[in-house]
Order: structure tokens, then C-alpha cells, then sequence
């Protein structure tokens, strides 16, 4: 196990499963000790157990969902009780909702932007006077690929247009923040093996056609571990035949809630 990240503190969200996890695992691969959060108590508790055996790393799971500013507020405390710093936030959860625009419910609007944008953004604001005061931090925040096509992806527009704002406020946040010495570095995939895309039959029916989890860890090692001077500001990492490229989805596909 690589000590690059010894004595260091990351906060992973969405981290009881698939992105997620693997990005808890490269911290804790670096030597990171970890504050983990997700919705579901259970499997977030196995994954902890299941990190700290293996990584030889101290683990604190913390039941957080993230479009809850309390949520929040607890994730934070608690890895400041625990370990009385945080040195790095890997903000990954999330959720996804394809629907032609007509036809996308009220609903989805306000969890989406609670999840993928507010999530985000709300917990950076929690960390970041520490980070200031420590004089360093880095902050990892899970875009997408599909803020790369002009137009947007159909099915997509409202989850993608969030993810825009997302990676401009990202871009903006590594001028206000460079000279405390924090990092931002926006990471966006491409359509990835995981659950959050499992159902979605007519893009992942082949999966050669899919990146698996590997890529994405390894653009987040190596944003982790540059230089102190260097700063990876976006890392896109898009699988070779992405079906956005063209860019098309399918109007007629299941969604990943039914």
C-alpha cells in the first residue's frame, strides 16, 4: 500500500457502492484514513468493515444523505470528532432520471438538483474554512461526461445542465481557492458499469462498449498525488464508444427506478 496520503482525512460520498467505493478504496490505497457517507446504514457499514480490514486504515461510516443539510452538518462533525481534520472531500453521490423533458416528473427536478448540484456544493462550503486555515485540500467532484456534448444528451438535459453548472462552479471555485493552497478537480466519466446505469438496457446492453470503475480511480490517484504546485482542474475520462457521442439516447429505454 502506497503512504502518499498518510495521516490524511477524506470524506467520500455515495461511498457504499459502486463509484463510490472504488474512490474510498484508492484513498485508503494511498493511506487516507476515511469518513464515508451514504443513505443506506447497512451496506455503508459493510463497505467500511470490509475498507479498513483491507487498506489497514481507520474507517468511520457516517449514514448521510446528502440532499439534507443536517445530513451534511452530521458528516462533517463527525469526521472532525473522529479525526479533528478533513484534508480531502471526494463529493460523488448522486442520481440520474432520463426522460424526454415532457415527460420527466416535477419531482425528479428538485431531488436532482438537491443530489448532483446543492449535495455538492453544501458540503464543500462545511469543509472548505478548515481546508483555509490548513493551508491545503483537495476537492474531487464527480461531473459527468456528458457536460462534453453541445447539445446535451437527450433524456438528459435536466441531470446534464446540472452537472454544467456543476463543473463551471468547479472551474470557479480552484481560482477563488488556489492561493490557500486547496485543489479542485472536476472528474468526468463516461458511461460507467455500476448500478446507477445497469438498467439502462439500450446503452449497456453490450458492455464492452463500458468503462469499469478502474479508469475513473485512477485519474482520482493521480489527482491526489501530483506535485503540491500542480492542480489536475478537469480529468474527463470517457469511454471509447460512448453513446453520447453521437449524441443520442434513445427516447425508448427503461428507467433506472422501475
Amino acid at each position: 500500500m502506497s503512504q502518499e496520503l498518510k495521516g490524511k482525512v477524506a470524506i467520500v460520498t455515495g461511498a457504499s457502492r459502486g463509484i463510490g467505493k472504488a474512490l474510498a478504496a484508492t484513498a485508503a490505497g494511498l493511506g487516507a484514513n476515511l469518513v464515508i457517507g451514504a443513505r443506506n446504514s447497512g451496506p455503508l457499514q459493510e463497505a467500511a468493515s470490509e475498507l479498513a480490514k483491507k487498506y489497514k486504515v481507520e474507517v468511520l461510516a457516517v449514514a448521510c444523505d446528502v440532499t439534507k443539510l443536517e445530513d451534511l452538518e452530521n458528516l462533517v462533525n463527525k469526521a472532525k470528532e473522529k479525526f479533528a481534520r478533513i484534508d480531502i472531500l471526494i463529493n460523488n453521490a448522486g442520481v440520474s432520471s432520463q426522460y424526454p423533458f415532457q415527460d420527466q416528473p416535477l419531482e425528479d427536478f428538485e431531488r436532482l438538483a438537491h443530489t448532483n448540484y446543492l449535495g455538492y456544493v453544501r458540503l464543500i462550503r462545511l469543509v472548505i474554512n478548515d481546508m483555509i486555515k490548513n493551508k491545503s485540500g483537495a476537492i474531487i467532484n464527480m461531473v459527468s461526461g456528458s457536460t462534453l456534448c453541445d447539445p446535451l444528451p437527450r433524456n438528459f438535459i435536466v441531470y446534464s445542465s446540472l452537472k454544467v453548472g456543476l463543473r463551471a462552479f468547479s472551474k470557479g471555485l480552484f481560482w477563488e481557492l488556489r492561493d490557500h493552497g486547496i485543489k479542485v478537480t472536476s472528474i468526468l466519466p463516461g458511461v460507467t458499469d455500476t448500478d446507477l446505469t445497469g438498467k439502462l438496457k439500450e446503452i449497456t446492453g453490450d458492455t464492452s462498449r463500458l468503462m469499469t470503475t478502474e479508469a475513473i480511480e485512477n485519474a482520482v490517484r493521480f489527482a491526489l498525488t501530483v506535485p503540491q504546485n500542480v492542480c489536475p482542474l478537469e480529468i474527463a475520462v470517457i469511454n471509447q464508444q460512448t453513446p453520447w457521442t453521437a449524441p443520442v439516447i434513445p427516447f425508448k429505454q427503461q428507467h433506472p427506478g422501475k
